[in-house]
This record gives structure tokens, sequence and C-alpha cells, in this order.
């Protein structure tokens, strides 16, 4: 990719609700050996480990507010500058919107470090909601099912306990297709973003989890760094 001066790989990974971004985000880590970054994870630690955009972040938080794009992005290039990212790193599920993606370029870009590609699982939305409304989880010892992919031996009971089995309120139907809804809403500017600047690869994640991971690595191995 254009851009490059090392051997680092800097990856961001995309995808709708169900797309299997945690599952293709395990199979580059484990060939590719670099961190792992959820912003999810780096929020609550930069909060925990009280840094100057943690506080920030916590002020909002406390409020019950959103945390603003700017601070998120600042959390984000905090972790980008640690030490085991000197090698390349992999963003999973960030940016999730055009003004993120822009200061995420304008911070990588200033740091020396610019992205490498970004990988986008795309999936039809039926897929999406067959795969995240047939889960089911155990009230007992939290083991996972699924109604077509996985199903426990008996309806609605745990193989593993014999607990009884239940559906999230995040993975019913109605509230599956309104955060398809959302994701849509907020990163069709995104993906074209990426588009034309020439680092999206867009793969199909409707077929099987080795299959789709095999497009992954070949994408991945492709990067002139």
């Amino acid at each position: 990719m254009a851009g490059l001066t090392d051997n680092a790989m800097r990856l961001v990974l995309l995808g709708p609700p169900g797309a299997g971004k945690g599952t293709q985000a395990e199979a580059i880590v484990g060939e590719r050996g670099i961190p792992h970054i959820s912003t999810g994870e780096i929020l609550r630690e930069a909060v925990a480990n009280g840094t100057e955009v943690g506080l920030k972040a916590k002020s909002y938080m406390d409020a019950g507010d959103l945390v603003p794009d700017d601070v998120v992005v600042a959390i984000v290039a905090e972790r980008l500058r640690a030490p085991d990212c000197s090698n390349g790193w992999l963003l999973d599920g960030f940016p999730r919107n055009l003004v993120q993606a822009e200061a995420l370029g304008k911070a990588t870009a200033e740091m020396g470090t610019p992205i490498s590609m970004v990988l986008y699982l795309n999936i039809a939305p039926e897929t999406a909601v067959e795969r995240i409304s047939g889960r089911r989880l155990c009230a007992d010892c939290g083991a996972g099912f699924h109604v077509s992919f996985m199903p426990p031996k008996a309806e609605g009971v745990c193989d593993k306990c014999g607990g009884k089995l239940y559906q999230r309120d995040d993975d019913s139907e109605e509230t599956v297709r309104a955060r398809l809804a959302t994701y849509d809403e907020q990163t069709v500017e995104l993906i074209e973003h990426y588009r034309s600047a020439g680092l999206l690869v867009e793969i199909r994640g409707d077929e099987n989890p080795e299959n789709v991971a095999e497009q992954v690595l070949e994408a991945v191995r492709g990067i002139r760094c």
C-alpha cells in the first residue's frame, strides 16, 4: 500500500453486527502477531488507569453522555503509541463514522504510522439476523449455543449443566434489525471514504468462517509493507 515506509502492518477491521469480526481478528492476530485493539477495552483501560484522556472520557460517562469522537480518537491514538504496536496493530470495529475516520487518519499520519488496509466484512442483513437472533446462553454456566449452527441436544436445555437457555435482549430480531439500520446509517460515508482512498478490501462474510478466514489472510498477505 502506498505511503508505508516500514515493515509494520496496520489494519482496520470493519463490518456490521454478526459479520464475524472477532473470529477473523483472531485469525489475523494468530498469523501476524500484532495486538488486537478493541475500542471498548482500551476506553475502559484508559479510565481505569486515570490517563488524561481517560479522565476526560470518564467525565462524560459519569454524566451519562456519549464520549465525543475527538476523545475516543485521542484514546485510540494513545494506545497506538504503545511499544507493542511498533510492528503494527489491528483495530477492531473502529472508526465507526466518517468524523472518527478523518481524525484517526490525521493522528496516524502525524505519528508516521498510516493505515495499511481496511478490511470490510460485508454480510446480508438476513444473515446477520439469523446469526445473532439464534444465539442462546445458559443462565447457570454461561455456555453458548445457536438454534441453527450449534443447537443443544434438548431444546432450551444446556448440554453442559442442564440449565435453562435464554436469549439476550440485544439478540432479539427487532433489536438486531435496529442495530443494523444504525450501523448502515453511520458507515455509508465511512466505507466510501476508505474505498476512495484505495485502502478498502471488501470480503463477503456470509460464507463459513474458514472460507472467510482464507480470503482475509490472503488479502493481508498481499500487503506490500
